[in-house]
């Protein structure tokens, strides 16, 4: 049976997820104690029921967390299980404005503040985090960007078997995604923004994908970055991920970052690799 774990820090988008992955048929089941994960996929195994997969939620409201979790894990495991662990997140300052605009009780929250509790509610959910299958931010997206991210990961990777690479344009000034395995810095690249006829286009224009392209450190870098895929990609293949995902950023991830995630993108579907590429910031002042 395919069990997907959906967990992560409270405000981060887990009911959302939950919600577009029950559209998509599968059973879900919200804080149910981790203990009795085991037994109640036998149960839904028993009962003949047809669904995609079964949909576990666990986060910080689960007290046996912290005791239960890995061994249980284990357990599913062995059982032959295929488990996919989803670990949402979002930056501190987004997690304390979304609780704020909701005026919801944070879990963690027993005499101290919001802030004190996501810090609390972090150091609880660090081994979650550390051993997720997929993590997400959600920093910067809407609800339905959301949904939509949720389901291309779960239909992009059902028993396709093959590895997927994201690559995320991004600019430096409004923070590093937090979903990177991987971020790379083109700063160093000569900058766009200090030609006038090229400072309100980006990345995605010609002009300006002209005018990062055509420079020699441009060539030397990319050739260098792609050899270093090149390695990377098999070496993660081996260890059984099915994906990765690099963040590529300039200073506002308009210009520089958005055209070399285009360029990077076109070589590795050369090579044969499956590539979704995104900019997140490309269209900020």
């Amino acid at each position: 049976m395919r069990i997907v774990v959906i967990t992560g820090m409270s405000g981060s988008g887990k009911s959302t997820a939950v919600k577009a992955l029950e559209d998509e048929g599968f059973y879900c089941i919200d804080n149910l104690p981790v203990r009795l994960f085991r037994q109640f996929v036998e149960l839904i195994e028993k009962s003949g029921e047809q669904f995609e997969g079964v949909v576990l939620v666990t986060d910080i409201r689960a007290r046996d967390l912290t005791g239960s979790i890995e061994a249980s894990f284990g357990e599913l495991r062995e059982a032959g299980h295929q488990m996919e662990v989803l670990f949402f997140d979002a930056s501190d300052e987004v997690l304390i404005r979304r609780f704020s605009e909701t005026r919801r009780r944070h879990p963690a929250e027993e005499h101290c503040s919001v802030p004190e509790a996501i810090r609390i509610e972090r150091e609880q959910l660090a081994w979650l985090r550390q051993n997720a299958t997929r993590l997400i931010d959600t920093s910067e997206f809407t609800v339905h960007q959301l949904k939509d991210q949720v389901i291309t990961i779960i239909r992009g990777e059902e028993g396709s078997g093959h590895f997927n690479v994201e690559l995320i344009s991004f600019g430096f000034r409004y923070g590093v995604p937090l979903d990177a395995n991987m971020v790379m810095d083109v700063r160093f690249l000569p900058n766009p923004h200090f030609i006038p006829e090229l400072r309100p286009q980006t990345g995605l224009d010609d002009g300006v994908r002209q005018y990062v392209l055509e420079k020699p450190e441009t060539g030397e870098f990319l050739k260098i970055f792609i050899k270093l895929l090149d390695f990377l990609i098999p070496a993660y293949r081996r260890e059984g991920k099915s994906y990765l995902t690099i963040a590529i950023g300039c200073t506002g991830g308009r210009h520089r970052s958005v055209a070399i995630v285009e360029e990077t993108a076109r070589q590795l579907r050369d090579n044969g690799l499956q590539v979704r590429c995104s900019h997140r910031d490309h269209e900020k002042g």
